[in-house]
């Protein structure tokens, strides 16, 4: 079960026009192309189908599950586990 704030390491699975379709501890998540570091910087390429990488979930009630893939809401998730 997937909750808030958790981080995994991701498997990009598809990639579409707004985001990339990712399966994190064997469910399938979603993250929007604007919480994907490519979106932000050019010189990191965009995601592509069989990339892993450490992602953290913004909301688990959503179907499917939202995550982000940027540093700061990471970083974010790991302050507030530190609570």
């Amino acid at each position: 079960m997937l909750a808030d704030h958790q981080e995994f390491d991701v498997v990009v699975t598809a990639v579409g026009f707004v985001g990339a379709q990712v399966e994190a501890d064997g469910r399938i998540g979603f993250i929007d192309q604007v919480k994907h570091p490519s979106w932000w910087d050019s010189e990191v390429p965009p995601p592509k189908a069989g990339d892993r990488f450490r992602a953290v979930v913004l909301d688990a009630s959503r179907e499917p599950v939202r995550l982000s893939a940027l540093e700061r809401d990471i970083a974010m998730a790991r302050r507030l586990h530190s609570r």
